[in-house]
């Protein structure tokens, strides 16, 4: 199992579009490693520890939410 996952992994695994998952990481919200590239687009990796943090948190708070 890959350690580091793409930004469309990370878009795919929290359900959001891979243009927010970019936001996130250029303002601090989600840590990323910034690879070296040729393009325009920056290329980032998320480690898969950070996103799995992220949904075991989101999880727990929407089952400790009154319904």
């Amino acid at each position: 199992m890959n350690n580091l996952l793409t930004v469309s992994e990370v878009a795919d695994m929290l359900r959001v579009d891979g243009t927010t998952v970019r936001r996130w990481v250029k303002v601090g919200v989600l840590e990323a490693v910034t690879l070296p590239h040729t393009n325009t687009r920056q290329v980032y990796r998320i480690k898969r520890e950070t996103v799995e943090k992220i949904l075991l948190t989101t999880s727990t708070d929407s089952a400790s939410q009154p319904s």
